[in-house]
């Protein structure tokens, strides 16, 4: 007998070569998807529960994440939150991509100048305020408090997109295209904040930004984001005509392809500016206009995704939320996200004028745009890692805007959308 049959009736087994690896990995593998379970399980019951007495279901995830999270109950297990960032970008672009699958050409061009506007004035508004305020209350300069302004002025389209895509089926306000105009501006508005918040960072660094260069961001990022968008919608719905794959390989090509823009911009980021997020929304958008029919089968695969992807987003988010660390802030900093909230829905209504909609409608819109969550969460540690000496006050508050903001934002949207919008029987596309 050949060494190489003794070798096939005796295969060497790798744990037997590295026995306390293998061991490591089965113990980690083992400990993260008790973890994963836990938080499928928990989010599963938050949410029944929290619609049984007429509330969001994301805001019981969200309460799962803080309660489960490290700053708590600490029941999470660490490898499952070092992954957390992934797998809540991975939860995005889903929700990204059913938002681009519901953005008609017609609403989109109804609601365009309305939704620029409310992607910039809201946000100056309650940045200016923070600006302005903030150093009143916590011992922070001005430059610091502008920073802190552009962190938590930021909307959540994590908890405000998958609200309008409800309204979108149940057909609420779509007449006037109210949910498209803030789903759509909820995605713009993030970019503009973030530019910002990165000029002023480096201002603070004394890098010697050029402001003026990095204003051109903003644009370059919106345009850049939807051409290479389009550019993909268009291949994919080429090799859709050629190929005619089942409903479930187109949809896991979308969101291949989605994942390949995000890893785009990650890597040009530091030569040209790309919103990739913008890029998977106009992936939906192509899809649409190109491949009707095919876009409704993507769109109802991805609504089971969903119901996954959704608890694994807002858990993680909630989990990131250190609430010792918002407690430091108190009423002061309690009072202080109020006012500019204030300040935010002046900016609101000031970029509703013109746009049709009755006094009703515009108050929803001021309410839908009180949410934050995902990019405090993201962002909201920097100015504490890069040495900012208010880092600390920063994060505090940035933490303290999503227990406020994400809760009140979520409950609002959904008491208010019965009484403050009208039912359109006939407006819009079937539900997918």
């Amino acid at each position: 007998m050949t060494a190489f049959s003794k070798a096939k009736e005796s295969p060497v087994r790798a744990d037997a070569l590295f026995p306390a690896f293998a061991q490591t990995a089965r113990a980690g593998v083992s400990h993260m998807a008790i973890s994963l379970a836990l938080v499928i399980l928990l989010g599963l019951l938050s949410e029944y529960l929290f619609r049984k007495i007429h509330l969001p279901g994301l805001l019981g995830m969200l309460l799962v994440g803080v309660v489960c999270g490290p700053y708590v109950l600490n029941v999470i297990q660490p490898g499952l939150l070092e992954i957390s960032a992934d797998l809540r970008m991975l939860a995005l672009i889903v929700i990204l991509l059913r938002a681009g699958l519901e953005l008609e050409r017609d609403t989109l061009h109804r609601v365009g100048k309305t939704a620029i506007a409310m992607s910039a004035v809201p946000a100056i508004f309650e940045g200016c305020a923070i600006t302005l305020m903030a150093p009143m209350f916590f011992d922070l300069t001005y430059l610091e408090a502008a920073i802190l302004g552009t962190i938590v002025s930021a909307v959540s389209p994590a908890v405000v997109v998958p609200l309008m895509l409800n309204l979108i089926g149940e057909r609420r306000g779509t007449r006037k295209g109210i949910p498209t105009l803030i789903l759509s501006a909820s995605s713009v508005d993030d970019v503009f904040v973030i530019v910002i918040f990165t000029i002023l960072l480096g201002i603070h660094a004394g890098a010697g930004e050029n402001i003026f260069q990095k204003l051109l961001e903003i644009p370059e990022s919106i345009l850049l984001g939807i051409i290479i968008g389009g550019i993909a919608g268009y291949l994919l719905c080429r090799i859709f005509e050629r190929y005619n794959p089942r409903a479930t390989k187109m949809n896991l090509m979308v969101i291949a392809v989605a994942i390949v823009l995000t890893w785009i911009e990650e890597e040009l980021k530091a030569k040209i500016a790309m919103s990739a997020l913008l890029g998977v929304m106009t992936i939906g958008f192509v899809l649409l206009e190109k491949a009707e029919t095919r876009a409704h089968k993507i769109s109802r695969k991805l609504a089971k995704v969903w119901i996954f992807a959704e608890i694994l987003l807002f858990v993680l988010v909630g989990a990131q939320v250190n609430i010792h660390v918002a407690w430091e802030a108190g009423l002061p900093g309690a009072g202080l996200i109020f006012a500019a909230l204030a300040a935010r829905s002046l900016g609101t209504y000031v970029s509703l004028w013109g746009a049709g909609l009755n006094e009703k409608e515009k108050l929803f819109c001021v309410i839908s745009y009180i949410p934050k969550a995902t990019v405090q969460a993201a962002i909201g540690a920097i100015p504490l890692e890069m040495g900012v000496a208010g880092g600390e006050t920063i994060l505090a508050l940035a933490v303290l805007s999503i227990l406020l903001t994400a809760p009140l934002g979520a409950v609002g949207i959904s008491l208010s959308a019965n009484r403050l919008l009208t039912q359109d029987a006939a407006a819009g596309k079937e539900p997918c």
